[in-house]
C-alpha cells in the first residue's frame, strides 16, 4: 500500500455547482432579480413585526381565558329536567346539559329561548330577565 492509494471510508460530500447550465442555470436557484438575488438576503419574517407591537399583557397567552357564560336555553332544561328538581352546576354537569373544559364548572346562563312548562328550583345560575320571568310563571324559583 502506498499513500497515493489511500481512500477515506466515507467519501467527502461534494457541492453542488451552481450557475454552469443544467438544472441550476441562470439565477442558479436564487429567483428573480432584486433584494431577494442578492448574497446575505435574510428578511425578517412579519409576523414578529406584529407581535411585538402588542404590550406584554395583552399577548397571545390570555387568549383562552374564558370570559363568557355558557348559554342554557329553557328548551334544554325542559328535557334535562323532571319536575320539582333543583338546577344547578352540578347537575347540569351529571346531566350533560354543560361541557366542561378544562376540570373549571363553567359559568352558566339561562336565556329564555323556547318554553318551560314544568316547576324547577334553580340554584347558582345567572338568568336573564326574561328566563326569570318564564320561570317565575311556571311557579320555579330561582336562588342566586
Amino acid at each position: 500500500m502506498q499513500t497515493h492509494t489511500v481512500k477515506r471510508n466515507v467519501p467527502e460530500k461534494s457541492h453542488v455547482q451552481l450557475g454552469r447550465g443544467g438544472r441550476h442555470g441562470k439565477t442558479s436557484g436564487r429567483g428573480g432579480k432584486g433584494q431577494t438575488a442578492r448574497a446575505g438576503n435574510k428578511r425578517r419574517p412579519q409576523m414578529r413585526d406584529e407581535i411585538k407591537k402588542i404590550p406584554k399583557l395583552r399577548g397571545y397567552k390570555f387568549a383562552s381565558i374564558q370570559k363568557d357564560f355558557y348559554p342554557i336555553n329553557l328548551t334544554a332544561l325542559e328535557n334535562a329536567f323532571n319536575a320539582g328538581e333543583t338546577v344547578t352546576l352540578e347537575a347540569l354537569r351529571e346531566k350533560k346539559v354543560v361541557r366542561v373544559k378544562g376540570g373549571n364548572n363553567p359559568r352558566v346562563k339561562i336565556l329564555a329561548t323556547g318554553s318551560l312548562t314544568k316547576k324547577l328550583s334553580i340554584k347558582g345560575c345567572t338568568y336573564s330577565e326574561a328566563a326569570k320571568a318564564a320561570i317565575e310563571k311556571v311557579g320555579g324559583t330561582i336562588e342566586a
